[in-house]
Order: C-alpha cells, then structure tokens, then sequence
C-alpha cells in the first residue's frame, strides 16, 4: 500500500474519534511544549492532572520564566524525572530572552531539554511543519506495518524507520498525522494483546498478514533489573511529619525533600510496618517498606511539616508514596 494510502486511512480513523485529551484542544506552542515533556515516560491519564495544575500555576511561558526553581519542582512534584522540569524553566528563560517561541524545527530543538522527537511534535502540531516524529509507539507501529525484525535499540533501524514515516507523513496536515499515530501506538497497536481486527492499518500491515504482530518490534539490548528493599520511617510529632532535604550536591534530586532511611536517622526508634511499595527507575526495582518512628529532635538538614505544607515544597515521588499509605497524604 502507498503512503499515501496509509495517511488517508491513518487521518480518517483518528478524526472518526480519538481520546480527548486536553493538550489536543488548542494549538498553543508552550501548551504542547509542556505536554509533551510531561509525557515523557509517564501515562496520558497520569499526566492530566498534573498537567492542569501546572498551567493554573504557570499558566504562561512568560509565568514559567519568571518562576523560582522550587515553585517549580514543587508544582512538578510527583511527576518523577525532575530534570525535566529544569529544563523546562531555562528553556522558559530563553524563549523570553529571544522574544518569544521559536517556530522553526532547528530553533525548538535547540532549547535545553528538547530532542528530536519532543520538536518534531511542536513544529508540527503548533505550527504545521512537516516532522514526522519517532517514539516507541511509533517504532512499534513501523516495525509491525514492515515485519520488520530489525532491532529498535539500534541508531540505524530508527533512522530507517524516521524515514519511512516522513514518507507517510501527510504535509497537509503533519501535527495529526504525528497525533494519529501516537494515538494508533498508544490504543489500539499495544506492545501486548494489540488490537489487530481495530486497527485502520490492519489491510496494510504484514506482521498482521504474516502472523508476527506479537513478535514485533525487536529490542535486543536489554539491561537486567536490579532488585533494591529498603525502608522509609514516618516520624510525627503531632500532625507534623518530618523530612530530610537531599544535599545540595546530590544530582538530579538535590533539594527535594523526602523520607529519612534509617541510617540516616541512627537513633530513631522504628515501630510498626504500615505498608510497601514498589518504585521504579530506569531498570532499578525498589520495594520500599514504610514503617512509624520515633526519633530526637533533629537538626538541619531535617525539618517538620505539616501536612498542609506539603503541597508547597518539592516533595519526592517516594515520599509521596510512603506519606499517603500513612494516611498524612490523601490519594
């Protein structure tokens, strides 16, 4: 089947009907430029909330430039990856210096934080530019339409595959076209249990005809999960709870706020276990037990909150996690 083709019936299933998500509504660049970011390794259904909140708060690029670092974190709180979100206030910070959001692929690409993929959604969703973008729902969608066992992990196969789907790319409509097939890879072409009898693409696609949708796409470079148990202590005094500020040194989560471990606090007196968790980084599989503590009157860099307070400070994920099993945070 020819792009073309392809493009036609990828754009009439999308506009037949698409999830209603709130960053598709308008063709704001810094709207889509935060949707975009916060979608990186995180669920739609996860980033909605968060993605409101974040506007309410910084509603504007100008608002986002203007803003302290822990406004920041703190509004991204929960959210995880918060390299993220400092790349987003500098990024923020050079959009104002050069007066305003560039509209041009080489110019969105150059701002800190932003990659090829994260670009390519911007100049064609905000400014109909002919992008065609790449993540792994898209990866999944062209190796399963080409039966194409080729390993996704490697530079070659990607660029392969960038370059088929800017053949299929509709430059009439380039920003849903890449919608489309974000949408196609995240609904219906599943990593497990795909969709095949609903997809718009099924008549076009030779893994479907072959028999090796479930095979496909191919990823041979794999990093064994490691296995990591330890335990958070909830410490109240009162309603307040206390918190460890990580070292200004620590990378990525300096400055954050969190649960103290017990070598951290070696005088705490640990009582009952109140639950666990499971939390995941890259290929690190953490199981956190939470349990009630008591412990002396601590010092810098420790200090008490009370749980109205904790909304307003960057608050790790894990710490999140633990506190709402304590019932100091509501889910």
């Amino acid at each position: 089947m020819n792009p073309p083709r392809i493009a036609e019936l990828l754009l009439e299933w999308y506009r037949e009907g698409h999830r209603d998500l709130p960053w598709r509504r308008q063709r704001d660049p810094y709207r889509i430029w935060l949707s975009e970011v916060m979608l990186q390794q995180t669920r739609a259904q996860t980033v909605i909330p968060y993605y409101e909140r974040f506007l309410e708060r910084f509603p504007t690029v100008e608002a986002l430039a203007a803003a302290a670092e822990p406004d920041v974190l703190a509004a991204w709180s929960g959210l995880g990856y918060y390299d993220r979100a400092r790349s987003l206030r500098r990024a923020a910070q050079k959009i104002i210096a050069a007066g305003g959001f560039p509209n041009e692929y080489e110019a969105i690409r150059a701002l800190p934080g932003v990659g090829d993929y994260t670009a390519a959604a911007i100049a064609s969703i905000a400014f109909g530019l002919p992008h065609a973008v790449m993540d792994g729902n898209v990866l999944r969608v062209m190796a399963r339409v080409q039966n194409d066992p080729a390993d996704i992990g490697l530079a070659r196969t990607r660029q392969r595959f960038r370059e088929a789907v800017g053949k299929w790319l509709d430059p009439r409509s380039p920003g849903v076209f890449n919608q489309a097939m974000m949408e196609l890879g995240a609904t219906v072409c599943l990593p497990r249990n795909p969709l095949c009898l609903l997809c718009p693409l099924s008549t076009a696609c030779r893994a479907f005809a072959e028999g090796t949708v479930e095979q496909l796409p191919v990823k041979l470079r794999r990093t064994e999960p490691v296995e990591i148990e330890s335990l958070l202590l909830v410490v109240r005094q009162g309603e307040r709870v206390l918190l460890r500020q990580r070292e200004a040194d620590a990378r990525r989560m300096a400055g954050f706020w969190e649960l103290p471990a017990p070598e951290q606090l070696p005088r705490a007196r640990v009582g009952r276990r109140l639950g666990r968790f499971r939390h995941t980084i890259t290929h690190h599989h953490y199981t956190f037990a939470v349990a009630e503590a008591s412990a002396p009157a601590a010092r810098p860099p420790f200090r008490w909150f009370a749980p109205a307070d904790l909304g307003n400070i960057p608050l790790s994920t894990t710490a999140r996690k633990a506190l709402r099993i304590a019932g100091v945070l509501k889910s």
